[in-house]
């Protein structure tokens, strides 16, 4: 089932690079905008987050892709693709709020709504991580970085929007 594999890993790769296509697009880690933020002291530099994406994107890319090849060929076995629908379902729905974060922190300029955002974003992965770990022990361990890394971007979304919360009843000039 060789043609399954690759049909699994071409789809999962189209998905994760649409996924850092968006996402790169909205991110400007050099804009005014950013620069004026306050960022908790454990905030890591700017060059970290390409080389940790990039990282994580292939792992997304290689671990959903062959669990998705073994559900689809589960799926002729038994007759019944659903359990293969519903984790390419869930697969797409965390690379959209993965891809979607940079759009409502950079442009929308929404530290609080990113916050929310990076929190779902947590909870998607490791709940994409959990159903991966489900079909395979090895690939679930593999992608674990990736709910993990996600996990402290929504802890340090959390601190960002805390940081630049403005006290109530100022707005925004």
């Amino acid at each position: 089932m060789a043609h399954l594999k690759l049909k699994a890993l071409l789809t999962t790769s189209a998905l994760v690079a649409a996924t850092a296509a968006v996402g790169t697009a909205a991110s400007e880690p050099r804009s005014e905008y950013y620069a004026s933020l306050k960022k908790p002291d454990w905030n890591p530099p700017n060059e970290a987050f390409p080389i940790a994406w990039s990282t994580l994107y292939t792992d997304i890319a290689l671990t959903t892709g062959l669990t998705l090849a073994d559900l689809w060929e589960a799926g002729e076995i038994m007759g019944s693709n659903k359990e293969a629908r519903r984790f390419l379902t869930a697969t797409v729905a965390n690379l959209a709020l993965n891809g979607g974060w940079s759009w409502v922190f950079f442009q929308a300029k929404q530290p609080a709504a990113a916050a929310v955002w990076a929190g779902a974003l947590a909870a998607s992965s490791a709940d994409l991580t959990r159903r991966v770990f489900k079909v395979s022990r090895a690939r679930g361990v593999a992608l674990a970085p990736y709910a993990a890394w996600t996990a402290f971007a929504a802890a340090l979304s959390c601190a960002v929007w805390r940081l630049n919360e403005r006290p109530t009843g100022q707005h925004a000039s």
